[in-house]
């Protein structure tokens, strides 16, 4: 009989738990949270990329934990490589973000990771896969894959991106991407 009693409690903890679940209207952000909200809406304004796609960048990049440095020498959130941050800083010219910052300050490096996504949206023309494509691999390389016919830009084309290592980071920030604008709507 106490078995049956303990089942019964089992049973009543999963239900309200399960309840709790898909009553809430937002319980998927549990699974998928964005942290660092409030730099990565200022930037993302700033610069016009959409902040979904930042954040998806820096899940797939760092997964939010500051502080990181790559083995190949890539700060911070997003994992900005060294000469292209300087590159941009120098093109930016932004007052408040510096080399010595980008590594442990999340609003210096996603403000020049956003002004960057903003820099490569303008030389793909907007063109979101492409972009994600080049953050990876380099604006140059992805421009000789797009001139000689390797891949064609498309999303519906990934699988023809000649580094495994980029189709596979472009494949990872799409569903990042896809699942915060699907969990977090217009709301961000």
């Amino acid at each position: 009989m106490k078995w049956l009693l303990k089942k019964r409690v089992l049973l009543l903890l999963f239900l309200g738990f399960t309840a709790i679940l898909f009553l809430s209207t937002n319980w998927m952000s549990w699974f998928y949270p964005i942290y660092f909200k409030e730099e990565i809406r200022k930037h993302s304004s700033t610069y016009q990329v959409d902040p979904y796609l930042v954040a998806a960048i820096i899940r797939v990049e760092t997964n939010f934990k500051t502080g990181r440095e790559s083995k190949k020498g890539a700060l911070g959130l997003m994992q900005l490589m060294p000469d292209t941050a300087k590159w941009a800083l120098e093109q930016a010219k932004l007052p408040d973000v510096s080399m010595s910052r980008l590594k442990n300050e999340p609003s210096a490096n996603i403000e020049l990771g956003a002004w960057y996504l903003h820099s490569l949206s303008g030389q793909f023309d907007g063109n979101r896969t492409a972009v994600i494509a080049a953050y990876n691999a380099g604006p140059g390389t992805v421009q000789r894959w797009l001139a000689d016919g390797s891949w064609n830009g498309s999303q519906e084309d990934i699988k023809n991106i000649p580094f495994g290592e980029t189709r596979h980071y472009v494949q990872r920030v799409i569903y990042y991407y896809n699942q915060y604008t699907e969990i977090y709507g217009g709301v961000f």
